[in-house]
């Protein structure tokens, strides 16, 4: 195989990565797509292949024997089956994250991937952003010394627009919002601490979206739009305070990893600005990002040493592309992955992990804060394609 023919299931919002992959002349090519909306799909016919094959039913093009791979684009609650479907048509697989709404579901999807002999790929794009690829480096290049604290807060501007007024603000669809937005940050806590969390005890709340509005009434209908604090007239339209909402939008999360290392998380939908802010801390010092001002700062112990008589700020580049660059890089990992078996920065058992995390911090938000242990799986002594190593497929 020279080039990878790559078929898209699911033609919304994250569907704007599938530009990096349609290059005719290069390694991959876009040829299909599937969506439960007409339009859209006309509207990635229009954008990306006015020659693709396109369908209402992801299994038409599963079927297909023109498609080596597919990106499994669709709202979470959707990526088991689906995915499940795609490998067993014997086609690799991008998933953006979370790989699924629980831990089971992973480890099932994981446990087809092995079967099917196919690559399986999760779309964890903050590994491919200069900003966090810096950090590692920093942290393990040991001027920090040994992790010993990390202590995250998330500020979601915008929560309510992208959380609230669709799909994600019911646990039925999502189990929680620490598995859609929060999988990113634990996962990146995993991959720059080098260890898994291994229990969580975890406070939440709904303080400021839901409440007693009707299931069925959408902002350009609502006759509040006018004075509402958090109309939405654009894409996604339903109301943010409707009554089946009860997904938590207030999250404080503490965990404690492998080797010990303590770890906060904390979350909030209804800011009005929107950062993430990491902190790691070890035995000779520490690092912050700033992604408002794309910074990095290193703290170091002053012991007289004249290499420590300074502190250190990383300015980041710019990097062409979508999510700070993270995208396009993320998607030609999957084509070299497909193509040379070049294994990527993420790894299934990673998503497997971060979905595992949001779950029991879940869980012990609705049960009042009880300390949950996190299990690793049936997957944990021979967790597949794990960081470095190359493994042997079907292509």
């Amino acid at each position: 195989m020279t080039q990878v023919r790559i078929g898209v299931i699911g033609t919304g919002g994250r569907s704007s990565i599938v530009q990096y992959w349609h290059k005719p002349k290069g390694n991959s090519i876009v040829v299909a797509a599937a969506d439960v909306s007409v339009e859209a799909l006309d509207r990635f016919k229009q954008n990306i292949n006015e020659e693709a094959f396109v369908t209402t039913d992801y299994k038409e093009l599963l079927a297909r024997e023109d498609i080596d791979a597919v990106a499994v684009l669709t709202p979470d609650f959707m990526h088991e089956e689906q995915v499940t479907a795609a490998l067993r048509a014997g086609k690799h697989v991008y998933c953006e994250k979370p790989l699924a709404i629980t831990p089971e579901g992973c480890d099932r999807i994981i446990d087809e991937s092995k079967k099917s002999g196919k690559h399986l790929m999760v779309g964890f794009n903050m590994r491919y952003m200069s900003m966090y690829q810096t950090m590692k480096e920093i942290i393990d290049s040991g001027v920090i010394g040994e992790i010993k604290a990390v202590w995250v807060r998330h500020f979601v501007g915008l929560g309510g627009y992208f959380y609230y007024h669709d799909w994600h603000g019911t646990s039925e669809n999502t189990t929680s919002l620490l598995l859609q937005k929060a999988s990113h940050d634990f996962d990146v806590i995993h991959w720059l601490t080098g260890n898994y969390a291994t229990k969580v005890s975890a406070f939440g709340s709904l303080d400021y979206y839901g409440g007693d509005m009707p299931n069925e009434l959408h902002c350009p209908e609502c006759e509040k739009k006018d004075t509402c604090p958090d109309v939405s007239l654009e894409r996604l339209t339903q109301c943010a305070f409707r009554e089946e909402i009860d997904v938590e939008d207030n999250n404080m999360i503490i965990m404690e990893l492998e080797g010990g290392i303590k770890a906060s998380y904390m979350q909030c939908h209804f800011t009005p600005d929107y950062s993430r802010n990491y902190t790691f801390i070890g035995t000779k010092g520490r690092i912050e990002n700033d992604d408002v001002n794309d910074k990095v700062y290193v703290k170091t112990r002053k012991s007289g040493s004249w290499h420590e008589m300074s502190d250190i700020t990383y300015e980041m580049k710019q990097m062409p592309g979508t999510h700070g660059g993270a995208d396009p890089r993320i998607c030609e990992d999957f084509v070299n992955l497909v193509l040379f078996n070049k294994q990527p920065l993420t790894t299934p058992f990673a998503g497997r992990m971060s979905v595992a995390v949001g779950c029991a911090a879940t869980e012990s938000i609705r049960s009042g804060g009880k300390v949950v242990h996190i299990d690793q799986g049936r997957h944990k002594s021979n967790p597949i394609m794990e960081e470095g190593e190359i493994v042997n497929v079907n292509v």
